[in-house]
């Protein structure tokens, strides 16, 4: 069971939770009773997030109440950390109190595919999934656009939003939705659905033998239709399910390469599978310390070289029956950013605000550090550097980091018309927004790219006062809340996002916007040397954060990250907030919690 948000289930659990929680529902068994029903549960979450599991706990709470027996402890699975080492841990220990309770042995699990793949001889070209996501992009007709049929929409702006020449990247793409039918508003999110990098693709074809059959025709069917349903669409091509398809470029799991050991293609690569599969700690030092993906460990235990760019030539083909792999690897997901405009003034557009992950590995007696690039961004630099007619230019003291390449062209080249490239996007609506009055107080936190859904925030606002100011004439702003900004980043030459629109929004809001900067790496400094952050500005400014949230009943905004900068935040409004009341720190958490749960502190954060 995973638990999202402020501690809420996942879509397709809402109703379970209702049903186990509503005394009036009634079961098959016409009560709302489950004695004799034995379950397990684990938790799917996170620890940097204040409701850590709280969904699996309720449901394991709700289901003892009935008079369900759990087997063995309830499992709860930390994301921040590992979240298959959780699970491995926990099913070592429960699988005993399982098998004795139901009177099962474990079989082999993963060697069992859940699916079967076919090699078509013939198959109608037109009729081939070549990296469409749905039936409407194949045959090319019209239909709405969600997550199960997402919009490639033409980018219309791409440009750096850092200085250039640096060693970082951040990239503002603005994405076309005219006459799409897609419609946003400010605080919603963007899912980005991206590609496996080229350089991915051909190491796990030429990993698997695949490399001079790569396009051949493929079918996929389910062994089991009610247990595991076909994750993409078919028919296809092994490059196409590989490059669009599954998630390749993750660092590969523990459990799949034990299930993979058994097609080792000699007697040490097969010792050296096993090893990482029994011993976690090597496991940790070697695959997730180095960053390695799946074809890379397939490389490594074969004694191939990961650093040269892999070929037939010089990749050992393991022959892994391909129905293993799809049925071993999850399905390549969108990447979801906060939107950073608003329709009010971007009707036609949606703005993605995206640093581009790039970190260097830990190095590690195999592997020596390597640059690890994220999926999902360095796709939209790709885009970016095609669509400006740029090349990947290297940062000094970085000429040696190879920037991946990935086939922006889409499929069939349907993803580039002219010069223009299109991305497929859906909207995922969100209740991260402003209040309705603008007459409340609004502090919003953003250090980073966190501050990309207040600059939609704030282009909100400003589109209502233009409509204000020209039915009522000047002065019509005079009773509206203060909206406060407290920003950060490193420096204010080097990494201020959006640095020139701040000062127009400013002028527009007639004074009622005023926005706080922390640069980190620049100076004031703090008296005894330590770099100034968000929650500093937001303690030095205590007197009206109190007032706004206390005697304006304002609403606070928080977007960044949870690990720490959300912590610091929220600690800090609880020592304002229970000085403000004369009281202790406890009496601001409590304040806080009050906040949350009437919806005037909402937050929009990752780890």
């Amino acid at each position: 069971m995973a638990t999202y948000g402020e501690g809420e289930p996942t879509d397709n659990a809402v109703q379970l939770m209702e049903n186990l929680t509503d005394s009036a529902f009634e079961f098959s068994n016409g009560q709302h009773r489950l004695e004799g029903l034995k379950y397990v549960v684990f938790g799917l979450g996170n620890r940097t997030y204040e409701h850590y599991n709280a969904i699996a706990r309720q449901v394991d709470a709700a289901l003892a109440k009935m008079g369900a027996v759990r087997i063995g402890e309830r499992g709860e699975g930390d994301d921040d950390k590992s979240m298959e080492e959780d699970y491995l841990e926990w099913k070592d220990t429960f699988w005993p109190a399982f098998a004795e309770a139901l009177g099962v042995e474990e079989g082999q699990g993963g060697d069992t595919p859940d699916f079967a793949v076919t090699e078509l001889e013939s198959h109608p070209p037109e009729k081939v999934y070549l990296g469409e996501l749905s039936a409407r992009a194949l045959t090319k007709t019209k239909g709405i656009h969600d997550a199960k049929n997402p919009y490639a929409s033409p980018v219309k702006v791409s440009r750096e939003l850092f200085q250039v020449g640096g060693d970082r990247n951040c990239v503002h793409v603005e994405l076309d939705i005219e006459g799409s039918g897609i419609t946003y508003q400010h605080g919603d999110h963007v899912g980005v659905w991206p590609l496996n990098p080229d350089v991915e693709v051909d190491r796990l074809l030429c990993a698997l033998g695949l490399y001079s059959k790569k396009d051949t025709v493929i079918n996929v069917d389910s062994l089991d239709p009610a247990l595991a349903k076909v994750p993409f669409p078919v028919p296809s091509t092994y490059i196409s399910v590989l490059r669009h398809y599954i998630d390749i470029s993750a660092v590969a799991g523990r459990q799949i390469l034990g299930v993979l050991a058994k097609f080792a293609p000699s007697p040490e690569a097969d010792a050296f599978m096993r090893n990482l599969t029994s011993n976690k700690d090597e496991y940790a030092a070697v695959v997730t310390n180095g960053c390695l993906k799946l074809g890379e460990v397939l490389q490594l235990a074969a004694g191939n070289d990961i650093n040269a760019h892999p070929t037939p030539q010089n990749t050992t083909a393991w022959a892994i029956p391909f129905d293993i792999v799809i049925s071993s690897i999850p399905r390549l997901q969108p990447r979801y950013y906060s939107i950073s405009s608003s329709p009010k003034l971007n009707p036609t557009s949606v703005h993605v605000t995206a640093v581009v992950l790039k970190y260097e590995s830990i190095v590690n007696k195999l592997v020596a550090p390597r640059w690890v690039h994220g999926v999902g961004s360095n796709f939209l630099l790709n885009i970016k550097h095609a669509a400006n007619g740029e090349t990947a230019a290297a940062a000094e003291g970085l000429e040696h980091v190879s920037l991946p390449a990935y086939a922006i062209q889409g499929p069939r080249g349907a993803h580039k018309v002219e010069d223009v490239y299109k991305i497929p996007v859906h909207v995922r609506r969100s209740t991260f927004r402003l209040p309705t009055n603008p007459k409340s107080p609004v502090i919003m936190v953003g250090p980073g790219s966190g501050v990309a859904p207040f600059r939609g925030f704030i282009q909100e606002r400003v589109a209502l006062a233009r409509r204000t100011l020209e039915k009522n004439g000047d002065g019509a702003l005079a009773d509206w809340g203060q909206i406060s900004l407290f920003y950060g980043c490193r420096k204010s030459t080097e990494d201020f996002l959006y640095k020139d629109e701040w000062p127009q929004y400013t002028a527009e809001l007639k004074g009622k916007f005023t926005m706080h900067c922390a640069f980190s790496r620049e100076p004031p400094y703090k008296p005894d040397g330590n770099k100034i952050y968000v929650q500093d500005l937001i303690w030095d400014d205590r007197k009206n954060i109190a007032d706004a949230i206390l005697n304006g009943k304002g609403y606070v905004y928080i977007c960044g990250d949870a690990k720490a900068m959300s912590k610091a935040v929220e600690e800090v409004l609880a020592r304002i907030l229970g000085e403000a009341k004369g009281g202790s720190e406890a009496d601001g958490v409590a304040e806080i919690k009050l906040m949350k749960e009437r919806s005037r502190l909402m937050l929009d954060v990752w780890s």
